[in-house]
């Protein structure tokens, strides 16, 4: 039987590479940045969720030496035995304020604040309505869920609408958004999402991982930025993008839907409490956007400024204005090669950044996802610009 598995598997692995959807994964050899070691070279990283610069901040550093130094490494529990510090409590206290909502719990990933979320508050008498592109986290947890499942056209108000009057007789509805979807840059349409709810009275759930901390005025969000904030129920987010970057999630609601995650939710119940660390670099990151909303300012231009010059040069790049910048191959014969071939010349250009194909994105739409990043330069961007340009023409591309 171990034979005939590896047998199958290196075919599967072979078939996969022939493809271009098979996952490289290359090896860094220092810190998160603009610009990272790869191989010996520095290259310039246009792929990374360092959204506002801050991993490798000296401040953001520090701050973790200063929390290791108190509170050592881990706590080998999870939260309710031994594992809840003065820290996590505080982090929970600040991660609410922020996000304008009640309460707020710690998880280790928001792919585990997604997948604890859904089962302990909907039952076989609820309705989930859930948009089409939403996040495999958000999938994985709605499956875990009794309630009654719908899936909306993507951003389709319309349909949308239709499956909120089919639900009509459920006990309690909710929708499921992701506020910034995560492979093409665009923002849920939540102002109507969010009247629609108010009509239907449906619950609404936003996944803001591409947006907490640097979307909207104060970098709040994808509500805050489209004047929804106190109309969306409830929002499961990340720390490990702009927030620092290193890992942990949260769900964030009022105070009584998180007392009862706190008691009901798998994943806060059953894994180790968030090392001390991250929260101690998460609580410093928050006070660098309260006092200093500069970097915002720098994402907003360095995400223009990539966008505005890919179409220039002839890619085919949606419009948008989020640092997602998805650079798609859709006219070209195998699209998941072509952007698989592109990322690997760049890379040669000193330009760091992946193809993503199926199962990731769907069959026939591989794209590379440049995301720009308030510590890039425009001398950074430029550079990027010229080796897209000096690569494209080589493929074909432009």
């Amino acid at each position: 039987m171990h034979g005939s598995l590896v047998d199958r598997l290196r075919v599967e692995l072979d078939a996969l590479r022939e493809q271009g959807l098979f996952k490289e994964e290359r090896v860094l050899q220092g810190p998160q940045g603009a610009e990272i070691l790869v191989g010996g070279r520095r290259v310039l990283n246009f792929c990374a969720n360092n959204y506002l610069g801050l991993a490798s901040d000296p401040r953001v550093v520090e701050a973790s030496r200063r929390t290791l130094d108190r509170w050592a490494y881990g706590l080998s529990s999870v939260r309710f035995i031994c594992g809840t510090t003065e820290l996590h409590r505080e982090l929970e206290r600040e991660l609410a304020d922020f996000l304008g909502l009640e309460d707020c719990l710690l998880y280790a990933a928001c792919f585990d604040a997604n997948g604890g979320v859904f089962e302990p508050l909907l039952d076989a008498d609820a309705a989930l309505i859930t948009d089409q592109l939403n996040h495999a986290s958000i999938i994985d947890g709605v499956r875990l869920c009794k309630a009654r499942r719908s899936i909306y056209r993507h951003a389709d108000m319309d349909d949308l609408a239709r499956r909120l009057e089919e639900a009509a007789d459920a006990r309690l509805r909710m929708i499921v958004t992701d506020g910034v979807f995560s492979m093409d840059g665009d923002y849920a349409r939540l102002p109507e999402i969010c009247d629609l709810a108010e009509k239907h009275d449906a619950l609404v759930l936003v996944d803001e991982s591409h947006a907490t901390g640097f979307t909207g005025p104060t970098g709040r969000g994808t509500h805050e930025k489209l004047g929804v904030m106190g109309r969306v129920d409830l929002i499961t987010t990340t720390l490990g993008k702009a927030l620092g970057g290193g890992l942990g999630g949260c769900t964030a609601g009022p105070a009584e839907v998180v007392a009862w995650l706190r008691q009901k939710s798998r994943p806060y119940l059953f894994s180790n409490s968030l090392p001390p660390v991250v929260c101690g670099a998460t609580l410093e990151v928050l006070r660098i956007l309260r006092e200093d909303p500069a970097p915002l300012r720098t994402l907003d231009a360095n995400q223009r400024r990539l966008r505005a010059g890919l179409r220039e040069l002839g890619f085919d790049v949606d419009p948008g204005e989020h640092p997602i910048v998805p650079v798609h191959f859709r006219r070209h014969g195998n699209d998941a090669l072509m952007a698989q071939g592109v990322a690997r010349d760049l890379l040669d250009e000193g330009i760091y950044c992946i193809g993503f194909g199926f199962p990731v994105v769907p069959k026939g739409q591989a794209r590379i996802r440049l995301q720009a990043s308030a510590a890039h330069t425009p001398d950074h961007v430029e550079r990027c610009l010229e080796a897209f340009g000096k690569v494209g023409r080589r493929h074909g591309a432009i």
